[in-house]
Formats: C-alpha cells, sequence, structure tokens
C-alpha cells in the first residue's frame, strides 16, 4: 500500500517536505473551457461587452490566480514561478472559449496546481465578465494537459486532444 504523502504518523494534514528533492526546470501546462452563447462569443470578439476587454481582464486574472495558488489550495507550497501564460481560443462554431495556461519555474516541486488554478480563474473571470449577457454559460474540461520535470520527467496527458 502507497504511503499518504498529505498525511502525518497522526492522520493530521501536512505540507510535504521537499527539501531533499532536486531542482529542475518544472512545466505544466492545463486547459479549461466556457461555453457560451453566439451572442456573447460575438461580443468578446467584438469588444463590445459592457464589462470592457474581456480576454484582457481574464488574462491578468489567470496569470495573478497563478501566483496565489498558494493561498488558495492548502497545503500547497508557495513557488517563485519564472513565467506564466494564459491564451484564449475562441472557438465561435462551438459557441465557447478554451484558455490555456502554462507556468514554469526551476524547483523542488510541480506546478500543475498554478496552471490548474489560472485555467480556472480565467474561465470564472470570462463567466463573470458575461454573466449579464449568458447567465446560462457553462465552464468545463478543466484539466492537465502535460507536465514536464521532477523524478518522472515529461507527461503528457492521454486523455487530451
Amino acid at each position: 500500500m502507497s504511503v499518504l504523502t498529505h498525511v502525518d504518523q497522526s492522520g493530521q494534514a501536512n505540507m510535504v517536505d521537499v527539501t531533499d528533492k532536486t531542482q529542475t526546470v518544472r512545466i505544466a501546462v492545463a486547459e479549461g473551457f466556457i461555453k457560451m452563447s453566439g451572442e456573447t462569443i460575438e461580443q468578446v470578439i467584438s469588444h463590445t461587452n459592457k464589462k470592457g476587454d474581456v480576454i484582457t481582464t481574464a488574462k491578468i486574472a489567470g496569470i495573478q490566480a497563478a501566483k496565489k495558488c498558494a493561498d488558495l489550495i492548502p497545503l500547497c507550497h508557495p513557488l517563485a514561478l519564472s513565467k506564466v501564460d494564459v491564451n484564449f481560443e475562441i472557438q465561435a462554431a462551438e459557441q465557447c472559449i478554451r484558455v490555456e495556461a502554462m507556468c514554469k519555474l526551476t524547483g523542488k516541486t510541480g506546478v500543475e496546481m498554478e496552471a490548474l488554478t489560472a485555467v480556472s480563474v480565467a474561465v470564472l473571470t470570462l463567466f463573470d465578465m458575461c454573466k449579464a449577457s449568458d447567465p446560462s454559460m457553462e465552464i468545463f474540461g478543466i484539466k492537465v494537459l502535460e507536465k514536464v520535470g521532477g523524478k518522472n520527467g515529461h507527461w503528457k496527458n492521454e486523455h487530451s486532444s
């Protein structure tokens, strides 16, 4: 049976000690989607949303979220990220926006949680900015696509497109 890493000998929550781990370049990529009406997609494309530049605001929110991940997720290590990038792909035919986040650093622990947090907050920001136009939007498909670094090297999600 495997040992639980986030629980100590007495069953209490425990932050994993990464002191003795080797520093490597760590990269994680995550994605998520938000489905919205065609009218709302058009507002995003044409920059006519009443709250302003939806994509730029969501990009900044995603970057900030990655940097604040340890403040949001219990037992998550605070990390000195060297790069965060959040990109958007408007898929008008599918009436959705795909959000992809990449987080990178040289360190002792992975950055999957930071990439997932960036995507999550970016799509939540899209929802917040567009909810007056389309309150029935749907957020879905948030997952890690790929990670690089650490003892396991390169991992790619076999269930991603």
